[in-house]
């Protein structure tokens, strides 16, 4: 059985993510699949890679080929280098970038205070008289 370690595709139509899985060379796309070993995301800033490099290590040992896609990110997270004996095994993938703590914005005090009884003007106390029925209106008196 011919063994391949490749991409699965994952999201939305023009929003991809990817699994990368082992699985039979024979079987469709997204097909099933023997074992997911990583992920990627290639839309957000930086790109997520996460590879499992244990379970990479060992699939690449008992013959498993990697796609080309799946080689350049091996090679990315120096699994394949780790593999081949080439070179330095440096894992160049960029970190995601820690959240920043939310602070909410400092509350602004709006408190309305009524006047006192005393702070008010002498012609607030008077009132407006009251509106009277419009002339010509059918009103009986009482």
């Amino acid at each position: 059985m011919a063994v391949k370690i490749r991409l699965t595709r994952l999201g939305k139509v023009h929003a991809p993510s990817y699994r990368v899985v082992v699985a039979d060379s024979r079987t469709r796309r997204d097909g099933p699949a023997i074992e997911q070993i990583g992920l990627y995301h290639p839309l957000e800033e930086p790109s997520f890679v996460e590879i499992n490099s244990e379970r990479a290590q060992y699939w690449l040992s008992v013959g498993a080929q990697p796609t080309d896609q799946v080689k350049a990110l091996l090679k990315l997270t120096g699994d394949w280098q780790k593999f081949t004996g080439e070179g330095e095994a440096v894992n160049t993938v960029r970190g995601r970038a820690a959240k920043e703590s939310f602070e909410a914005p400092a509350a602004k005090s709006v408190i309305v205070e009524k006047p006192t009884e005393a702070e008010k003007p002498a012609d607030a106390g008077a009132e407006a008289p009251a509106e009277t029925p419009a002339e010509g209106t059918d009103q009986a008196e009482a």
